[in-house]
């Protein structure tokens, strides 16, 4: 079986965030905590200004530096599927892998002391159902599978754009049919 990982087609979504909400409604997260985060940006001016959003996760890192860092093994590379995967028994809330990852996806919950992420799903995948984001995205801009399949299947796709640090780092599981404006460097965040 191999790693798995997200698709992204940014030319379709359209910043409505319901994945983001689809997350926070099914990991039951309070305010303040999000697995996954949509961004707007912005680039060039007006009158050549665009837009696009990302739709940030857990990238399921090959080479994951919230892995590499734990003292515990709490944060672990599933052996089955490649996932970044989280054991709560085993986490002292150190925060190592919340500092050490460059995409800034795990959170530090204070009311428990522990650290969570994304885990793709892990639950709702092993009953044949796509992770919550990717079953509630209204435009089909999500996709879960295997990388590599992903990426042949869509072979425009990128692991890097202007706003994410260098993809060397980890190696993410991702593929991003990335809009041309999101390859542009200096992108400001926005709000909308």
């Amino acid at each position: 079986m191999g790693r798995k990982g997200f698709y992204y087609n940014q030319n379709a979504c359209i910043g409505c965030r319901t994945c983001q909400v689809a997350c926070k409604d099914k990991n039951d997260l309070d305010v303040g905590t999000l697995f996954r985060t949509v961004t707007s940006y912005e680039t060039g001016m007006f009158p050549e200004a665009h837009v696009y959003h990302y739709a940030a996760t857990c990238n399921h890192c090959e080479e994951p530096a919230c892995v590499a860092v734990c003292p515990n093994a709490a944060t672990y590379i599933d052996e089955n599927d490649g996932t970044v995967q989280h054991d709560d028994e085993k986490c002292i809330g150190c925060q190592y892998c919340v500092k050490a990852c460059p995409y800034g996806v795990p959170q530090y919950i204070e009311s428990i002391q522990k650290t969570h992420k994304c885990d793709a799903c892990i639950g709702l995948r092993s009953t044949g159902e796509n992770p919550a984001c990717v079953a509630a995205c209204p435009m089909r801009a999500l996709g879960f599978g295997d990388i590599e399949e992903l990426r042949k299947i869509y072979p425009d796709s990128v692991s890097d754009i202007a706003i994410l640090p260098d993809s060397s780092q980890t190696n993410p599981s991702v593929a991003i049919d990335a809009k041309a404006t999101a390859l542009k460097p200096d992108p400001v965040s926005v709000t909308l």
